[in-house]
């Protein structure tokens, strides 16, 4: 079975992950299952994690969910629960973990989702389809709240301008409803090479999904499941999210020793990774078939034998 939407950097990934005949991977963000497909085609078992209900009711239907026993787990959470759903499976290290961060293509070509402004549609966000979405944080939080996290999670300079307009203009219903306000509030014409609304629509689906601090907690589980030798990708697709990582993976591939000449040695505590990929981004020719594919970056490295951090 193909997926409908082929994932950027996939042949790319799939280099970086190394699979083989048995081992055991986890794909973080299942999606349309690009990546677990590509997994599953080496001979690996997968478990795939997607808080969004549609992904998971998709992915029942691969023949692979059905055999027995399965080879793809399917696992309707958060990646940032690895832990305990591996846990739960009875696993206990896994060989490669490949997260592809933010929202997915069909997430984006839905409409009635609400993540783009291209077609018009309800103000909603929501990975999950579940709690509070963008239209209930947008007419219920303070001028201040909503600037913040425009000017954080949008890198938007003239957040406490864009966040006025909406405080003004509110109840905001839909997805016309809130490119119209940030349009008008930055001074927008047709015509332009970027429409400003992308800023502010990134934000305000980060907030509703808190996908900066998923990425975080998925990143520390994915070192705590690795076996030594494992691998791990991670696809991003804007500067916060790849800094996040980067620093992630500069941490924790350094070897660091506590103590100083002037005090005795405390803690020597060895890099939980090393072969850290230099950042891979996608060729003209991808970008040509798939323009999504122009933000996107691959870092990837490989687990040591060293004690996660957290459980040194």
């Amino acid at each position: 079975m193909s997926a409908p939407h082929i994932p950027v950097l996939l042949d790319e990934v799939v280099a970086a992950l190394a699979p083989q005949k048995g081992d055991v991977m986890i794909d973080a963000t299942f999606g349309a299952g690009g990546y677990t497909r590509r997994l599953l085609d080496e001979g690996a078992t997968v478990h795939a994690f997607d808080r969004d209900p549609d992904a998971i009711a998709a992915g029942r239907a691969w023949p692979e969910a059905q055999e027995e026993p399965p080879r793809l787990v399917l696992h309707p959470r958060r990646f940032s629960e690895m832990l305990a759903a591996m846990e739960h499976a009875g696993v206990a290290r896994v060989d490669g973990v490949v997260m592809d961060i933010g929202v997915s293509s069909m997430q984006l070509d839905q409409a009635g989702r609400g993540f783009a402004f291209s077609a018009d549609g309800p103000l909603d966000m929501r990975m999950s389809q579940e709690g509070p979405s963008a239209a209930d944080f947008l007419n219920t939080a303070s001028e201040g709240e909503i600037a913040d996290v425009l000017y954080q999670f949008g890198e938007e300079r003239q957040s406490r301008r864009v966040a006025r307009a909406i405080v003004a203009a509110r109840p905001l219903a839909t997805t016309a409803d809130l490119a119209q306000v940030v349009r008008k509030a930055l001074g927008y014409r047709a015509g332009a090479p970027k429409d400003p609304a992308t800023r502010s629509f990134q934000a305000i689906r980060i907030h509703v999904n808190a996908e900066l601090e998923e990425l975080d907690a998925g990143l520390a589980a994915a070192e705590q499941l690795l076996v030594e030798g494992g691998r791990l990708a991670v696809v991003s697709f804007h500067s916060l999210e790849d800094r996040i990582v980067k620093r992630f993976l500069r941490e924790a591939s350094v070897s660091r020793a506590g103590g100083s000449r002037h005090l005795p040695q405390l803690d020597i505590r060895p890099a939980v990774f090393g072969r850290v990929s230099k950042a891979i981004r996608a060729s003209e020719s991808e970008i040509a078939r798939n323009p999504r594919a122009r933000s996107a970056t691959l870092r990837s490295a490989t687990r040591t034998g060293a004690p996660a951090r957290e459980a040194a």
